[in-house]
């Protein structure tokens, strides 16, 4: 398969059109190319996606806008499809190295990617029992070619007959700067409550370096690894700070298809000042889009600490169907 870019436009323009290895041919306008996949939208099937391994050629009439592996931009010129190589002008390049097609504008550089997801969760009963329940999350995240900012908060507030079962909250900001492609170093700050666990403020703040090792959508890896200062203040224990070591990683992969998604996240600390005491907080589960931007999930979360107060459990699981809004 080669991409050839040829300069100048037509008065009657036809339609884009995609011929596959097995002789078919798709007519519409395609919209991008990205993670080995084109898009075209068509009038009798209305959105497609094709995997750029299935095209025997494929042509465009408007102009359009071409990311290369290196960082080059191809602007305004319309896109040919022939063989195994990017050809514009009296320059070639391999296919693989056409990394976007029509890129949006914070993978040129310009301004920051907003994406997120918030969900609430509310639930009464009454009758025999009363309870009341609110559970809440928001994860949003702005993202540019060089750097990065995220932000997580969550919540849990818990009544039954008028006594509170659980109340806990977390908030979590995170800043990373690309040093290449995929590596980046950054700087991370938390803080969380949980009375019921006996915690009434555990902070950290430290520096990491982190790596997405993976990018594509059947399966995503980044992990990263760094230092911390971290202070806990007890409702009743006696209050303490050390310094530890800290890890995130975070995997995903859409191997179900359906635009769901399976999902792995996982925090943790270990006290370089007593090497006993581990925190491990782990999520995983299943995430699936409903309507709009809509999605629900059904996932299992574990909060495991070690060094758990006395008359608290080291153990806390949690098993949770949500539904939010992501972006």
């Amino acid at each position: 398969m080669a991409v050839t870019l040829t300069a100048g436009a037509q008065e009657a323009v036809p339609p884009d059109e995609i011929v596959l290895k097995n002789g078919s041919r798709i007519l519409g306008t395609v919209k991008e190319a990205r993670g080995g996949a084109v898009k075209i939208e068509t009038d009798f099937a209305g959105t497609l996606q094709v995997s750029t391994d299935q095209i025997e050629s494929m042509s465009t009439q408007q102009p359009a806008i071409v990311l290369l592996a290196d960082e080059t931009v191809i602007r305004d010129q319309p896109l040919q499809v022939e063989g195994a190589q990017v050809v514009t002008g009296q320059q070639s390049y391999a296919l693989e190295e056409l990394l976007v097609l029509n890129p949006r504008p914070w993978e040129l550089g310009e301004g920051y990617r907003w994406t997120g997801l918030v969900n609430f969760a509310w639930a009464l009963q009454r009758g025999n029992t009363d309870t009341d329940e609110l559970d809440y999350r928001l994860e949003t995240i702005w993202r540019s070619k060089r750097d990065r900012y995220t932000l997580n908060a969550y919540g849990e507030l818990d009544e039954t007959s008028n006594v509170k079962s659980a109340d806990n909250w977390g908030v979590q900001g995170k800043y990373d700067y690309f040093i290449g492609d995929r590596t980046y170093w950054g700087i991370n700050a938390s803080a969380e409550h949980d009375k019921f666990a006996d915690l009434d403020l555990r902070y950290l703040i430290g520096p990491y370096i982190g790596r997405d090792f993976y990018e594509d959508p059947i399966f995503t890896l980044a992990a990263e690894i760094g230092l911390a200062y971290v202070n806990e203040d007890f409702i009743v224990a006696s209050d303490q700070d050390y310094p530890a070591a800290n890890w995130n990683l975070r995997m995903s992969s859409n191997y179900l298809g359906g635009d769901s998604s399976l999902y792995l996240r996982q925090t943790g600390i270990w006290n370089l000042q007593e090497t006993s005491e581990w925190i491990v907080n782990t999520a995983f589960g299943l995430a699936f889009p409903l309507l709009w931007n809509i999605e629900a999930a059904a996932e299992v979360i574990l909060d495991y600490d070690s060094g758990a107060v006395e008359g608290v459990e080291e153990l806390d699981q949690t098993y949770r169907v949500r539904i939010g809004y992501r972006w």
